[in-house]
């Protein structure tokens, strides 16, 4: 359900009232609404004619004042050229396919965006999620009573090889420091 829309009441000496809220607002409370995302109507106080259009037109030309940026001149002179209603409408058209395809290529960008942020915090997440449902590994598993007699057994067979003399090789003599 959308909500009502914010009733702005333009008067003759260009003051705007906002009927929802009780207090007189300027050009910029209404592009904060418009912002917020809230609907906006402007209505002539005396007469009831809808200003919405103009009045949002003026906040985007009062927006544009100190800044070079805005809608290009050629398009602004082709606006004042188009002065018959289907050339108006054709523009009128234009500008908004051109806005609506806009939109899309920033919800898209937004879209890629988010998808980057999580491919790029998923390595960690997939490592915290392998180590966190890992099991704890098992011990090691002891060898059999029989293999570890033989283990001990041979064990003590190569030390005491170690141990004892070789027959039929002679002892390795050490030089000794300071001899010549």
């Amino acid at each position: 359900m959308n909500p009502a829309p914010v009733l702005i009441r333009k008067y003759g000496n260009r003051r705007l009232y906002d009927s929802s809220s009780s207090q007189y607002v300027n050009l910029d409370d209404i592009a904060r609404f418009v912002r917020e995302g809230r609907n906006v109507k402007v209505v002539d106080a005396r007469t009831g004619h809808d200003l919405t259009r103009v009045t949002l037109t003026q906040i985007i030309t009062e927006d544009a004042k100190g800044k070079p940026t805005g809608l290009p001149l050629e398009l602004l002179r082709q606006l004042i050229v188009a002065s018959d209603e289907v050339r108006q409408e054709f523009v009128m058209w234009y500008l908004k396919s051109a806005f609506d395809t806009y939109q899309k290529v920033q919800d898209s960008v937004q879209s890629r965006l988010g998808e980057v942020q999580s491919a790029i915090l998923s390595p960690v997440d997939m490592m915290k999620k392998f180590m966190g449902a890992a099991a704890p590994p098992s011990p090691p598993r002891a060898p059999a009573a029989p293999e570890l007699d033989a283990l001990r057994k041979r064990v003590a067979e190569l030390e005491a090889r170690l141990a004892k003399p070789t027959p039929g090789k002679p002892a390795v003599r050490r030089k000794q420091k300071g001899r010549v």
